[in-house]
This record gives structure tokens, C-alpha cells and sequence, in this order.
């Protein structure tokens, strides 16, 4: 089950007694715990029925023994344990999972970790007539984009597809802070309805001419000055383009092109579909393909493995982040 599928079971009325909210990705999480504190009980209720623990201070008994109580004055009651994965005996929690009242919502937020598959827990928690059991993942690089505009389309707005990347490149994987940046936008754009480039780049702070889209096109494009003058400025603004955010949208646009070049004739519908791609991008993809031939794309992804790998000290003395990317670029060319 998804955490939109369980919001919107709640915004319904429909609840099981026990929710496990666990796995790598916090947003999805944090969302859930901070809709049902607010939400599945009125505000009067709350006073009564709600009950919030956190995991390095709770003791087990006092959660189970929240758990047990009946609600006053209401149909249901709601306990919160946050930061599950910081309790002591948490397995204890065993005990209550096993035989959970109906009238008690318990929800648990197990961050960054996952309940071991060959517990006993774990057997109780996928048994779904008595709990939920949501394991969240990062999202992938190349999702992002369409996370991020479906965020924009719930505002009520549009964003256009290059001011898109320009935000998702300049944020990385952090759902909540990309939520954050469009919940800005939205502010300051005074009424408009269309996010731009230039939105982007004065309200988030992202350059249009320096940032990891426009290297990554001038790579593709085997522009060498204009590379080393947009890794130039990352060097005196590290914050606008790290070496963490470059190395994997460079080596995604190429893993992409790799693809491309498999494809016999490809046109540009049949090439932004295999590819997954959206249309406004293809033409990038189809004029790099005339820039690399195969074995340069081949070299290319190598490279990157390696540059990667220098990145975080594996076979590199200390080279700093710009020289390592002067570097890379300079061979990717040649």
C-alpha cells in the first residue's frame, strides 16, 4: 500500500487499528504522522485521545498501555509513537500488534530502517486485518522530475519542463525540501500560473546559465570552454552545483544515450518513449548522439564510474571537486 492509497482511506474514515510506517524515504512518513495528529481526531477530541511517544525516551509498557485505554467522550483514539527506531525492546510492541482494539488508531514511524522480514513482528505486521505495513524508498533520480511537477500541479499551477530541472537538479533527492522551494514559488508568484526559469532562478536561487542542467547540456554538446566556466562557478559557489548532484544527472543523461544509440532510426516520439523521457528534452539526446559515436558514450560511463569513485577518496589524493570535474570533462572530450 502506498501513502497516498492510506491518506486517502483516513480522509474516509477508514482505519486500521495498527500502522507501521517504515523504510528509507521520511517524507512519506512525516506526511502520515503529521495528517494523523491533525487530523483522524478533531482538535477538541485530542485533548482526551491523542497520545504521542517518542522512540529514544518511551518506554514499551507505557505505549501498550496508551494503546489499551479506551477513547473518552469519542469513537476512537489515536497514539503516535515517532522515531520507533530509537526505542529500546521495540520488539515488545509484539504483545499489542497481536490483539489491537478497534478503537485505538496506533501508528508507528520506524525511520530509516526496516523491521527484520524473519521476526515475529514482521509476521504480525502483514497480517491486514490487524495492520499496515508501509516500507517507503528513496525515489529514483530520474522520477523526481515527475514527483516534483505533480507538487506543482496540486498548487493549482505549471511549470515549464527545463525550469523543472533546473529545480530538481539544483535540490537533489530531498522531497521535502523540493515541497518547500515550490511552496515558495507559489508565494511569490503574485498570482501567475506558470512557473519559468527566471521564477526559478530568482525565488530558489539557481542560476540559469551555472547550474547542473546547463553543464550537463554543454557536456552534450562537447563544449569545453563553456563547461569549465560553469564548473568554474561552482568552484566559487560550491552550494550551486556539488560534485554529489553533477556526477549522477551527467551519468543518467548518458546511461540514456547509451539506450539511444541502440535504437535503429529512432524518431523523435518512438526515441523520448524508449528512452522515458519527456518530448521537449529528445532533440538534447538526438544531437549528443551525433557528438558521441558508441565507443564514446562507452568511454563516457566509465569515466564517470571512476570520477565517482575518486569523488569520495577511493584512488585520488585529495583532488578538489572542480579539479576532479576539469578533469573529467577535458577526457570526456577528447
Amino acid at each position: 500500500m502506498s501513502a497516498e492509497k492510506i491518506l486517502r482511506e483516513w480522509k474516509i474514515g477508514a482505519y486500521k487499528p495498527v500502522y507501521w510506517l517504515e523504510g528509507d524515504e521520511p517524507y512519506f512518513i512525516d506526511k502520515l504522522m503529521d495528517y494523523a495528529e491533525k487530523n483522524i481526531i478533531s482538535e477538541a477530541e485530542a485533548g482526551f485521545n491523542l497520545s504521542v511517544f517518542y522512540g529514544r525516551d518511551a518506554d514499551w509498557t507505557a505505549v501498550v498501555n496508551a494503546c489499551r485505554r479506551y477513547p473518552m467522550f469519542a469513537e476512537r483514539q489515536v497514539v503516535l509513537l515517532k522515531e520507533a527506531q530509537h526505542m529500546k525492546e521495540v520488539d515488545k510492541l509484539e504483545s499489542y500488534i497481536d490483539n489491537p482494539l478497534s478503537s485505538t488508531v496506533f501508528i508507528v514511524s520506524y525511520k530509516e530502517k526496516k523491521v527484520d522480514g524473519r521476526s515475529k513482528l514482521a509476521k504480525l505486521l502483514k497480517q491486514k486485518d490487524k495492520a499496515e505495513l508501509l516500507t517507503t524508498k528513496k525515489l529514483y533520480d530520474n522520477q523526481l522530475p515527475e514527483w516534483a511537477g505533480n507538487i506543482v500541479k496540486e498548487k493549482g499551477l505549471q511549470i515549464n519542463p527545463k525550469a523543472l530541472h533546473m529545480l530538481v537538479d539544483h535540490i537533489g533527492n530531498d522531497l521535502s525540501r523540493i515541497e518547500n522551494e515550490v511552496e515558495k514559488l507559489t508565494l511569490n508568484l503574485a498570482g501567475k500560473k506558470s512557473i519559468t526559469e527566471d521564477d526559478v532562478e530568482r525565488y530558489i536561487g539557481v542560476s540559469k546559465e551555472f547550474n547542473v542542467f546547463e553543464l550537463q547540456a554543454a557536456i552534450a554538446q562537447k563544449d569545453l570552454s563553456r563547461s569549465i566556466r560553469i564548473i568554474q562557478y561552482f568552484e566559487a559557489n560550491p552550494k550551486a552545483g556539488p560534485i554529489q548532484l553533477i556526477l549522477p544527472s551527467v551519468y543518467n543523461f548518458f546511461s540514456k544515450l547509451y539506450i539511444l544509440k541502440s535504437l535503429p532510426n529512432p524518431d523523435e516520439r518512438s526515441a523520448a518513449a524508449a528512452l522515458g523521457v519527456n518530448p521537449y528534452f529528445i532533440k538534447d539526446y538526438l544531437s549528443a548522439a551525433r557528438k558521441y559515436d558508441y565507443a564514446g558514450v562507452e568511454k563516457t560511463l566509465l569515466l564517470l564510474h571512476e570520477y565517482n569513485l575518486r569523488s569520495v577518496g577511493v584512488h585520488d589524493g585529495g583532488t578538489s571537486d572542480a579539479g576532479l570535474m576539469k578533469e573529467l570533462v577535458v577526457k570526456m572530450m577528447c
